[in-house]
Parts: C-alpha cells; sequence; structure tokens
C-alpha cells in the first residue's frame, strides 16, 4: 500500500515548507530522514576517514561505507564489484568515455547518440572527437524523442564501437528501448552506454536484464547526498580500463621508477578520499527507495502524471511538448511568454520548477524552442499539488508574468 501521507512526513522539506509546490526534482530531490539521520550519525558519532586506519571508528566507517556499494548493487541486481563511487552521473560519464577511448576505441571509430542527450553525456564524446578522431553520429527521435527500432537499425553499421543513450530523458521523459539497443549493439560487437541519472530513482533498473556495459547514475536526484553517484561497469571491463584519476586509495604500490600498480576495479576507479557521509547516506537513500518498492515508485509517478497531463491538455494559453510519454516531467511554455518570465511568475505563487534549456542545448533542433518550463515529479508529489500549479497556470500572462518583475 503507498501511503503518501507517510511518505511525505518522513521529508523534513515537505513537512517544514508546507507552502512550496516543489516541482523540479529533475534537479534535485528532497531528502529522507532516514538519509538526513546517517549523514547526521557518522558526523556525530563516527566521523572517520576510510580504509586507511586500523582502530575501531575507522573500521566502523568502513563498514558504513562498504555497506552502501552492496545496496547499490543491490538496487542495480548486480555484483558488488561492478559499482564504483563516483560524484554524480557528470563524473561517472567522463570516466566511460576516457576509459573507453584510451583502450577500446581508436581514431575514426564512430559513437551513436541522441539530439536529446544532457551535456554530460554529449561534451566528454565531443572532446574525443576533438581530441582523438573519434566520431559522432545521431540517431533520430519522434518529436516526443523516442528512438525506434526500426530507425536504430537503419542507423547501425560495423564502424559503431559504442550506443550511449539517456534511458530516460531529461527533458522529454522519454524512454528509450535501451535493452534491444544493447541487444543490437552487442550484434556489431558495440558497447551500451547508458546515462541513467533520470531512470535510476524512478523505476526498476536491473542491469543484468538489460544487458547494458556501462551505467552512471547520481545520487542527489535518487534522495541522496550531494556529490554522489554511482559507475556500473561490467566487471571485466572495469578491469580493463583506466582511472582518469590517480592518487590515494586507488593504488596497490607505486616506485620511483614510476612504475604504478593498481587495486582492482571497483576501487582503482575512487582516488583520493571519497564522501565518505554522502556515500554513506546514499547507501541508506537506495535502501529507502527499495522499502517502497521501485515498481511501486514508477507507478505513484505515472498516476500523477497521467492526471497533470490531463489537466494541462486543457489549457488553452499554454503549449504542452510531451503530452503522449508516460513518464517523466511536464514540459511546456506559456504562449507568447518567455520561459524563464513564465517560471518566476509560478515561483510567485510558490511553485518552483525550472526554465531554461535544461542542460540538453541542441534538443532545439528537435522542439523548435531552445527554452522550456519543466515541472519534473518525484514520488511524493500529489494532485493537490498539480491543481495549485495548474490554477496558476492558467493566470500565466505577458501582463501577469512582466508584472512581477515591476
Amino acid at each position: 500500500m503507498f501511503d503518501i501521507k507517510k511518505i511525505r512526513s518522513e521529508f523534513p522539506m515537505l513537512v517544514n515548507h508546507p507552502e512550496l509546490v516543489y516541482f523540479d526534482n529533475g534537479a534535485t530531490t528532497f531528502k529522507p530522514q532516514p538519509v538526513i539521520d546517517a549523514v547526521m550519525d557518522f558526523y556525530t558519532n563516527g566521523t572517520s576517514n576510510v580504509h586507511r586506519g586500523d582502530y575501531p571508528l575507522s573500521a566502523r566507517a568502513d563498514a558504513l561505507y562498504d555497506g552502501a556499494r552492496v545496496s547499490l548493487a543491490k538496487l542495480l541486481n548486480c555484483d558488488v564489484k561492478e559499482v564504483a563511487f563516483t560524484y554524480g552521473s557528470t563524473s561517472g560519464l567522463n570516466q566511460i568515455a576516457y576509459g573507453m577511448e584510451k583502450v577500446f576505441l581508436k581514431p575514426g571509430d564512430v559513437i551513436l547518440t541522441t539530439q536529446t542527450e544532457h551535456a554530460s553525456n554529449l561534451l566528454p564524446w565531443y572532446r574525443m572527437e576533438r581530441d582523438a578522431g573519434i566520431k559522432i553520429e545521431y540517431l533520430p527521435v519522434d518529436q516526443q524523442g523516442v528512438i525506434r527500432m526500426e530507425d536504430a537499425r537503419k542507423a547501425m553499421h560495423e564502424g559503431v564501437k559504442a550506443i550511449t543513450v539517456a534511458h530516460v530523458n531529461n527533458v522529454l521523459g522519454s524512454v528509450q528501448p535501451v535493452k534491444e539497443l544493447a541487444k543490437l549493439a552487442h550484434e556489431y560487437g558495440a558497447y551500451m552506454i547508458v546515462d541513467g541519472a533520470q531512470s535510476v530513482p524512478h523505476m526498476k533498473t536491473d542491469v543484468k536484464d538489460l544487458d547494458v556495459d556501462f551505467l552512471a547514475f547520481s545520487g542527489h536526484k535518487m534522495c541522496g547526498p550531494g556529490g554522489t553517484g554511482g559507475l556500473y561497469g561490467k566487471y571485466e571491463l572495469l578491469q580493463k580500463m583506466d582511472p582518469y584519476a590517480l592518487g590515494g586509495g586507488m593504488n596497490s604500490r607505486f616506485n620511483s621508477c614510476g612504475e604504478v600498480l593498481l587495486k582492482e576495479a571497483p576501487e582503482k576507479y575512487e582516488a583520493g578520499t571519497p564522501n565518505i557521509e554522502g556515500i554513506i547516506g546514499l547507501g541508506a537513500a537506495a535502501e529507502y527507495l527499495m522499502s517502497i518498492g521501485l515498481d511501486e515508485i514508477h507507478e505513484r509517478e505515472r498516476q500523477v502524471r497521467r492526471y497533470f497531463s490531463e489537466k494541462v491538455r486543457e489549457l488553452d494559453n499554454i503549449e504542452f511538448y510531451n503530452p503522449d510519454n508516460e513518464t517523466g516531467p511536464i514540459t511546456f511554455n506559456a504562449k507568447g511568454v518567455f520561459s524563464q518570465d513564465a517560471a518566476g511568475y509560478l515561483a510567485s505563487r510558490g511553485i518552483c520548477v525550472r526554465s531554461g534549456n535544461h542542460c540538453a542545448k541542441i534538443l532545439h533542433e528537435i522542439l523548435g524552442t531552445d527554452s522550456t518550463i519543466r515541472a519534473s515529479l518525484y514520488f511524493y508529489n500529489t494532485e493537490e499539488e498539480v491543481d495549485r500549479c495548474v490554477e496558476a497556470m492558467k493566470e500565466i500572462s505577458i501582463e501577469n508574468a512582466i508584472g512581477i518583475f515591476f
């Protein structure tokens, strides 16, 4: 039974700020009390570095830190050795691109992606294109940002060495056929890379069932602390790749001749003192989400989004860009009003949304506009909050939007 009242009572931000409607969950999510407690417990009862001390306090920190990796492996259905801690999706995707370029790619090899991707899943490859001669080609998508497999098959060829896409698009909420794309990639001997920033927090993500080679995700988008995340990779691939950061904690030994022996995956990807309290909090967040159930979370979000979508369709002053998608944000503009001005008016009514290009800066080539408003949901949002937002959306006009600034 999905108990929305109980769930909302576990988020101090919701309890302490009942006046707000928070629809910016695609940017970051609120944190439940168990996550806050885990972080505070480390600060107040267990502060120590990890994997360095020979005393009980350090051993306790080790157990909590390593336990977080177990929780994330359970969340993703993978081996514990296949999860490396990162500082978020961005660092994970950069690590994948760096590691691929050094070991698996050569000049002229093609990376297949889409024009709907977040900057974190495009800019590392643009750098590879500039510095290493890698070529980028784009998969076509429909107006809702969805890849059709017949188009993917036409785009695939022997020169493609990797397909990299967001499982769920951060602007349109498009759910890509990742499992089918992975199968197609493997038929050509290519790798499947997934940006899971907007999928891991919202739906069951079974990396073994999907058969992806790599997946990156962020902690702060799944009720965890900022500056945390994870990189999943098939163990044999993680072993072959090199880390882009070197330092303490990730090497076994080195000598004055410059010979370096790295630890095995995943530790070799975790140079320096990590965000220990954040990782412990991330483990708590994973356990919290699993205690509710990712299928239940996904279904609850679909219900609220469906309700939201039906309401928005009725508004004559709103242009709705992704009405046919069942997941992800409601993305729209008020007709004749610049998105930031419209978002500012909503803010004056206690509605928190995001405006702009949402780090997807070539998506305008598909949408026909480079600035939209995104109302992104999470499982703690309610139909009542939707009603408040829709009532405010009805009032957006050039006069109202400009009036809040003068």
